[in-house]
């Protein structure tokens, strides 16, 4: 058995994630996707949605096997728990794949590390979507009306 795994913060769950996991789940003949913590999420702006409910959209997801939140402490620890075949990065993912396949060798895991190419739709990030959203129906009102009398 190929075991998968991917790994993402899936906030604002959009296609660009489906064809991420549909491709990773392509890969092999079991797909476990690490969640990130909030606390984790250091690279880009914290998540809109908390870890639990974005890990809950996760499981619900016809391609995924198994769904875990990351380690608060070592982002290896799950991964070595599952011992996978192979770890997918999607397409704008900060990882360098070199360094990661260092990084799991000097843990005794020999997974291959590929990347998923983007999704080829228009709105295929969190931040395209959310940015779309603020273009076309401006910022939020601070009175929390939404337009309606």
């Amino acid at each position: 058995m190929i075991r998968v795994v991917a790994t993402g913060t899936f906030d604002i769950l959009h296609p660009g994630h489906l064809y991420y996991l549909e491709e990773s789940r392509n890969l092999g003949d079991e797909l476990s996707v690490i969640v990130a913590r909030d606390a984790n999420v250091k690279h880009k702006p914290r998540p809109f949605l908390p870890e639990d409910q974005r890990l809950r959209m996760i499981r619900a997801l016809k391609p995924v096997d198994h769904a875990l939140l990351g380690d608060l402490h070592d982002m290896f620890r799950p991964i070595a728990e599952i011992r996978p075949d192979i770890i997918t990065l999607g397409f704008n993912q900060h990882f360098d794949e070199e360094h990661l396949r260092q990084k799991l060798r000097e843990r005794g895991l020999d997974a291959d590390v590929v990347r998923i190419p983007g999704y080829p739709g228009s709105l295929a990030s969190s931040s395209k979507i959310i940015e779309r959203i603020l273009n076309t129906r401006g910022p939020p009102d601070p009175t929390g009306s939404h337009g309606e009398e």
